[in-house]
């Protein structure tokens, strides 16, 4: 009888806590990247779940591309922006892996998209500020490790792949 009076309470604790783990908020950050073409951006984050702290509901994504697409981004640098995709767009591209971020990450995230959104001037450059950089600057900014000289920044699902390899507890 005393064994069951220390481990019913014991037992009914970590049930609780398994099921309120199961309801818990959360938002995930799932990296993309769309094969080449004419649709812009190549490399983007999808986020989705609810924000634990206040129970917001997200779904959305964000990718960095040029203003306008045209042969001047071969020049040089051009004018940049976030832009958010729609369903069909997203569901045409590769998820590679997802992260589950506390809401300090997620509020980091976002801050990290306005940062990129409230550049001035040209702020894209194919060679310097492209779809990958903005990736590989929100994998940095939640603790990955990524390659800061890869031969892969014109290459958005190559890039992505070598994060994965370089970060092998990644996946989908």
């Amino acid at each position: 009888m005393q064994l069951f009076r220390f481990l019913f309470p014991t037992f009914a604790a970590l049930l609780l806590s398994t099921l309120s783990g199961q309801a818990r908020a959360e938002v995930v950050a799932t990296f993309y990247s769309h094969d080449f073409g004419d649709h812009f951006p190549h490399a983007f984050i999808t986020l989705k779940g609810k924000v634990d702290g206040t129970g917001e509901a997200v779904d959305t994504n964000f990718g960095f591309t040029a203003v306008s697409v045209s042969p001047a981004i071969l020049m040089g640098s051009v004018k940049g922006m976030i832009e958010t995709k729609d369903a069909k767009y997203v569901s045409k591209s590769n998820p590679h892996f997802s992260l589950r971020l506390s809401d300090a990450e997620y509020r980091k995230l976002l801050d990290h998209v306005e940062r990129w959104r409230s550049m001035p001037g040209k702020s894209y450059s194919l060679n310097k500020r492209n779809c990958v950089h903005f990736v590989m600057e929100a994998a940095a900014l939640l603790g990955l490790s990524v390659n800061r000289k890869s031969q892969f920044f014109k290459k958005p699902k190559s890039f992505v792949l070598e994060m994965m390899k370089i970060n092998p507890t990644l996946r989908l």
